[in-house]
């Protein structure tokens, strides 16, 4: 297990990760009571669609931007000004909820606002990590940092299921947990404020210059491998992690339960997602097979919990779904961090971010449709399957290019062979 935890050897990397472990059990915490706030609200499974959208569409619209200022200032600095963007709109929702005022215009207002500093902070927390580790123990400290996320996801939500029904399963009830989130990013802070700059290896910082965000498009176009994993993190996030809707339908209105069985299922989840992440650990180099295996095996597993008869049946496939799941992203994200040259890891994690989580809003509105219109099993089975034939699809695209790629290699060296006697 030494080789699975080697970088929290590195003493800045073991304080930041304390405090991004906390502030991640908070983030869940308000993920699972800002559904059930909507619920309280509306009971609709559209608006829940909707508010789960609007706070990852920020992803979508700013990621470049966000990436261009992670590669142009300072990343410890830009982290701890994202810390209070985030903690501002989340204590506003909290004191409306306790208040029993929140609307649900305002959800969708904090949540966008929440959403806009999330965009911009994650491109310098995904890139900053490679400052605090050196290269060797990159691709462990993404996957401790994908780990500390899904310990938190362990915690969070059954937590946060737990508190909401202790206070009343109310609107002041998520309005208590969600301040809870507020005064989490506390603890992120004070770990940025502990670091030891003398031991940070800051990546170069990108002058200013017009065409810098294309660059980084281009960068990513130019790499077919960097493009495969994108398009496989495109087609889970669109149809695949939308578990805020789907978990909390099938606890609710196929099964009959309440806050703390919908908080349990997001616990169960994470039990799976700490598994993988924490296998993802293990390897040294990422691969792009693992990623295509890992994410079909997810949408099979999707496509069967739709299928599930009770609700002990969903609720033990979920572990698999969370295993498949982290499998593939972790391992993304640290192809993607290990692969670019430094100077464009921060655009690079940004488009990154921005295919991952900007495709949320455009499958989660969709999905709370399906599942309102037609129930929550046909929304995960539709969810799977669509899924599974995107990375399919794409799958068969990059072992195209590939084979491309190997036949214009061996024409090139037959013309080379060829040509070096008439050279000599």
């Amino acid at each position: 297990m030494r080789g699975t935890f080697r970088s929290l050897r590195v003493r800045n990397y073991r304080v930041y990760a304390a405090g991004a472990l906390v502030s991640n059990v908070g983030t869940w915490l308000q993920s699972t009571a800002q559904a059930w706030l909507v619920l309280v609200l509306t009971g609709s499974a559209a608006a829940l669609g909707i508010t789960v959208g609007l706070q990852l569409l920020p992803s979508l619209l700013f990621s470049p931007l966000a990436g261009l200022m992670a590669d142009r200032y300072p990343k410890r600095t830009l982290l701890l000004w994202m810390q209070v963007a985030m903690a501002v709109p989340a204590a506003l929702l909290g004191v409306l909820a306790v208040l029993e005022v929140a609307e649900l215009w305002h959800v969708y207002v904090l949540t966008f606002a929440f959403g806009t500093a999330r965009a911009f902070e994650a491109p310098a927390r995904q890139s900053f990590v490679a400052e605090m580790v050196e290269t060797k123990d990159l691709a462990n400290a993404v996957s401790l940092n994908s780990a500390s996320f899904n310990t938190a996801r362990l915690i969070g939500p059954a937590l946060a299921g737990v508190m909401i029904a202790a206070f009343g399963s109310g609107e002041r009830a998520t309005g208590a947990v969600i301040l809870i989130n507020a005064l989490s990013y506390i603890a992120v802070v004070a770990s940025l404020v502990l670091l030891d700059q003398a031991r940070l290896s800051p990546a170069p910082v990108v002058t200013h210059r017009r065409g810098a965000v294309l660059e980084g498009m281009r960068y990513v176009r130019s790499r077919p491998d960097l493009v495969l994993v994108m398009a496989v993190a495109f087609f889970l996030g669109a149809f695949g992690m939308n578990f805020q809707i789907t978990s909390a339908l099938m606890a609710t209105e196929v099964f009959g339960y309440g806050a703390g069985e919908f908080g349990v299922l997001g616990s169960v989840l994470a039990i799976g997602s700490l598994a993988g992440a924490l296998v993802a650990a293990r390897r040294s180099r990422p691969r792009v097979k693992v990623v295509v295996i890992a994410a079909l095996m997810f949408s099979l597993v999707q496509l069967v919990s739709g299928l599930m008869p009770t609700y002990g049946t969903y609720a033990a496939v979920l572990p698999l779904q969370g295993l498949a799941l982290l499998t593939t992203m972790t391992t993304v994200n640290a192809f993607v961090q290990l692969s670019t040259d430094p100077v464009m890891r921060g655009r690079v994690a940004s488009l990154y971010l921005m295919v991952v989580l900007g495709s949320v809003p455009l499958g989660a509105p969709v999905i709370g449709f399906i599942a309102e219109e037609f129930g929550a099993r046909l929304a995960l089975v539709l969810s799977g399957s669509l899924t599974g034939v995107g990375i399919a699809v794409v799958g068969a695209w990059y072992a195209y290019r590939e084979r491309q790629g190997q036949e214009v290699a061996a024409v090139r060296e037959v013309a080379e062979a060829a040509v070096e006697p008439l050279a000599a």
